[in-house]
């Protein structure tokens, strides 16, 4: 333990040299530089006396930049050196070294031309590749309107908004918090978070998200959220830590550079010695350097990062980008995952000598005051089949026991089949038979009124969706994996064509299949709930789905906050091409490199003409980098348009 802290001060000591050195700032100033030296030498060739101090006039700009310019590529060497690693740029370094040892100045200055204008061009390609990063993050307000308890609104910093404060968005303005809408009607455009371009309805008691942009009319809202705890903070949160990981792929040049570096390294010095040409082991060394390696998989993997911003897609982890592609097996969790995760009322059984809407009216003015996730449902098809609410002289709603009140002088009662079973064995023989799905059981005045079935209704894409995943994204296996009861996921399972299917799971059973399923083949894990977050964790990639659980969203790599299949399908669509644009830069430049390696070696190329060469692979693979990012919207209404069609 004692040499624990040495150690670590070297190591920390060394990457803060190495950030200084290779700074955006400090490399833009050593390309000016090198530029207008390299401009100096050429007309210093026709301009001025042949020799100075015993030095050709047109080297002396040249000098100078190697003292400048060189001495920070010597420095970040002999750092690489200390760290034990030999990567991509370790080659370029070398031929540096060696064009000044063999008076190639010229050679040596465009080496160093092709190191920082490689970086600089990187910073700049970058740049385009995050800008929708950049744009997620300028579109929030620094000021937020407080309206007092007297109606005064002063403007404060989003920072100082408390919750419960109440706050006023005007027309055209962004939601600085999460909120919910206490007064005015109007409509907000939150397509940044779903993709979509279409406007939501606002009125009091709905929500509001923060970042989402207002329409035309006034909304006061109460925050519930502070800004740094608001939805739009947390996404800019995940995007930052998204863009400070490494990703494996990234990983993945660095392992190539390293045993490519040695290998060319040592070619070079067989080709100097057979030939006997150190400008012929100059020349290879300056076109090994497989500056695509570095340059184009940053480019590529933040134009995708920056494609599923777009799209409405959290990349909380890059790797996901891309495993995606090599995933074969395919498990979806059921509830918000497959279906809408909203019950539906489908059906209203009515006992004999009843009326189904009257006992449908009373059960849903009873409904207004339960927290049951059916009552929704049960007002909506009261609502959709334009049946009037009765007034409630009360209501009660005990753990266990169901609902009851007394509504427009009945006595109602909401409960379930085992219970009014074991109650009235005599009103349970009208009860129908039982059948897949959820269903509850209307009591009124004592006697059986009606039997509600209600389905969770599978997504409109869903059997689209499931259906391609193998032609489209070579899937071997789909499975659906539930806690719901065996004949609700076998009737979702046939419904969407999934053939196998497991009901009655455990969080811990399914972490279990997950993980067999992860080690047989890559495994892609889809859920929302909390109890899938432990599933999410151990596939090779998870994706979580909706808002309400930052559990499930810290358990994933991707998070789709406004869950959709079709967005699912983007984003397999945006990691085939960031793998594909990829792999095409990297190998195409590696290519390149070599076959401009083989007329190095046999001396049809320059030390110069070869930096030159170099220079124009860089630039081909950076350009290829940036289609996925140039492309984009193409691509995504593609994928829509697919699912349009079905």
């Amino acid at each position: 333990m004692a040499n624990a802290t040495p150690v670590g001060g070297l190591a920390g000591g060394l990457e803060r040299w190495d950030d200084a050195l290779s700074s955006p700032t400090l490399n833009r100033a050593i390309l000016i530089f090198t530029l207008l030296a390299m401009a100096g030498h050429f007309i210093l060739m026709f301009i001025g006396p042949e020799m100075v101090w015993g030095q050709r006039t047109a080297d002396l700009p040249l000098f100078a930049l190697f003292a400048l310019g060189g001495l920070p590529i010597l420095a970040q060497l002999a750092i690489k050196l200390l760290r034990r690693e030999m990567g991509a740029d370790f080659l370029a370094a070398i031929a540096f070294v060696t064009g000044v040892v063999l008076a190639e100045y010229l050679a040596a200055s465009l080496i160093i031309l092709m190191l920082t204008g490689g970086q600089v061009l990187e910073g700049f390609a970058m740049r385009k590749a995050s800008s929708a990063l950049n744009a997620l993050a300028k579109r929030m307000p620094s000021v937020a309107h407080r309206k007092s308890e007297d109606g005064e609104i002063t403007d404060i910093a989003i920072d100082e908004i408390d919750i419960g404060d109440l706050i006023a968005v005007f027309p055209h303005e962004t939601a600085p918090v999460d909120g919910t809408v206490i007064d005015g009607h109007g409509s907000m455009d939150e397509s940044y978070l779903t993709g979509e371009p279409y406007v939501v309805a606002k009125a009091p008691g709905t929500n509001v998200l923060s970042g989402a942009i207002n329409g035309e009319a006034v909304l006061i809202i109460r925050a519930e959220k502070r800004a740094r705890d608001s939805r739009y903070a947390q996404i800019m949160d995940v995007m930052a830590e998204a863009e400070q990981k490494r990703p494996r792929i990234r990983r993945l040049g660095d392992q190539i550079g390293a045993w490519f570096a040695p290998a060319a390294l040592l070619f070079a010095i067989l080709v100097g010695y057979l030939s006997d040409d150190s400008s012929r082991f100059l020349a290879v060394l300056v076109v090994a350097t497989p500056c695509p390696l570095l340059i184009a998989i940053p480019i590529t993997v933040m134009s995708a990062i920056s494609i599923a911003a777009r799209r409405g897609i959290v990349i909380r982890d890059p790797t996901v980008l891309e495993r995606l592609p090599t995933c074969q097996t395919a498990i979806f969790d059921k509830t918000g995952t497959l279906t809408y995760g909203r019950p539906e009322l489908v059906e209203v059984l009515a006992g004999p000598d009843m009326d189904g809407n009257l006992v449908l009216r009373l059960a849903a003015s009873l409904e207004r005051y339960s927290k049951h996730p059916l009552a929704s449902a049960v007002l909506v098809a009261a609502r959709d089949r334009n049946l009037p609410l009765d007034e409630v002289s009360h209501a009660s709603e005990k753990p266990g026991q169901g609902l009851s009140g007394q509504v427009d002088g009945h006595e109602v009662a909401v409960t379930h089949r085992n219970k009014l079973m074991k109650s009235d064995p005599e009103s349970a023989r009208l009860l129908p038979e039982s059948a897949a799905g959820l269903e509850c059981v209307v009591l009124v005045d004592g006697k059986y009124g009606a039997t509600f079935r209600f389905r969770d209704t599978p997504r409109a894409e869903g059997e689209s969706f499931v259906g391609h995943l193998g032609d489209i994204h070579h899937f071997n296996k789909v499975m659906l994996l539930s806690g719901d009861r065996e004949s609700e996921v076998s009737y979702l399972s046939e419904l969407l064509g999934i053939s196998e299917s497991l009901a009655s799971q455990s969080p811990e059973q399914k972490v279990t299949i997950v993980r067999e399923e992860t080690a047989k083949a890559p495994t892609l894990f889809m859920g929302d709930g909390i109890n899938d977050a432990p599933a999410l964790a151990v596939a090779t990639v998870g994706i979580a789905f909706g808002k309400e659980s930052a559990v499930t969203a810290d358990a994933a790599g991707a998070v789709i906050p406004e869950a959709s299949l079709v967005t699912v399908d983007e984003l397999l669509h945006i990691s085939m091409a960031m793998r594909r644009i990829l792999l095409q830069s990297v190998i195409g430049g590696m290519v390149l490199s070599i076959v401009a390696m083989g007329f190095a070696a046999a001396g049809y190329i320059t030390p110069v003409a070869g930096a030159l060469l170099q220079e124009g692979i860089d630039i081909i693979a950076i350009l290829n980098a940036l289609r996925l990012a140039i492309a984009h919207d193409i691509d995504a209404d593609i994928v829509l348009t697919q699912y349009d069609d079905q």
